[in-house]
């Protein structure tokens, strides 16, 4: 039901988020505690996520853990065999370096704008700035690159441009018109391009949100495990608006400036952690069947 006091809305969730529920992420201690002798898992995929969902990846084991959750190993994988694909995937990056470089100096040649062009695609996607953050994450030229790949591969539904992007501005459009009437009304009413002016949030996968680069790898470890549900980062959008509710609707901002405002998230527990709530806490009786994807878990 319309609620215009906004009294049912995300924000106040986030209002009474617990503080005592803050727990320590995943360290190397417990970490290396999840394998065998011969470094196989003997913890569950899904237990695995679940933890991570709820606390996170401590620094020093996320480059590491991103590998299999983006799938660089198998979850089945031994030790022996994650060093013969580590071999295989730096061999492999060799090879396509290589062809690059014999490629690259034929297309300059018959493209007088290639690197003008290449530029300017990397800049609409973001791509250039996430993968910095990847530069931090990993230390081998193969490990950046094929993290990236699959990074991509795994959120291609949500930052890839013709991809996802523009999926994700409908759905969140439709999400604002169910959850909060008054709320779709008043962007509504300011246009057709205050929802699209927003797209930065997903072709970045919310890396401009955040100041520390902590906490966007934080947000992406959440995305790449799946859960709570599918398309989550439409709710963490929604999540993001509704807190800024209030003062778009005070200030009657559109376009740009709901952009700016939103983009003081400050910490993403907070916002995972009111995600998370408006997953689990929305009746599935009252959800449209064009929205039931968002409260259906994700698998593997």
């Amino acid at each position: 039901q319309d609620d215009p006091s906004g009294k049912n809305s995300i924000s106040l969730r986030l209002s009474s988020y617990p503080q005592e529920a803050k727990q320590l992420p995943i360290d190397r201690n417990e970490w290396e505690g999840y394998f065998d002798e011969s470094g196989h898992l003997v913890k569950s995929w899904d237990f695995i996520t679940s933890i991570i969902l709820e606390r996170g990846l401590d620094p020093s084991v996320r480059s590491e853990a991103w590998k299999f959750l983006t799938g660089y190993y198998s979850w089945s994988s031994s030790r022996d065999e994650r060093l013969a694909v580590e071999g295989m995937r730096r061999k492999n990056y060799e090879s396509l370096a290589k062809m690059c470089d014999k490629i690259q100096p034929l297309l300059e040649t018959e493209h007088r704008d290639f690197s003008r062009v290449c530029s300017f695609i990397k800049y609409q996607q973001g791509f250039h700035e996430m993968l910095l953050l990847f530069h931090l994450l990993a230390e081998q030229e193969h490990e950046i690159y094929w993290l990236f790949q699959f990074f991509l591969q795994k959120t291609e539904h949500s930052c890839v441009m013709n991809i996802g992007v523009g999926k994700n501005l409908i759905m969140l459009k439709a999400l604002i018109a169910f959850m909060d009437p008054t709320f779709a009304k008043h962007l509504e009413g300011k246009g057709t391009q205050v929802i699209q002016s927003l797209f930065p949030w997903f072709s970045f996968s919310f890396q401009r949100v955040f100041k520390s680069f902590y906490d966007v790898w934080r947000l992406w470890e959440v995305f790449l495990i799946g859960k709570p549900c599918r398309n989550f980062q439409v709710i963490v959008a929604y999540t993001l608006l509704q807190t800024v509710r209030d003062q778009i609707l005070r200030e009657n901002m559109s376009g740009d400036d709901i952009l700016m405002v939103s983009g003081c998230a400050g910490h993403p527990i907070p916002l995972l952690w009111g995600s998370h709530r408006f997953v689990t806490s929305t009746a599935l009786s009252q959800v449209p069947a064009a929205l039931m994807e968002f409260f259906t878990q994700a698998r593997k």
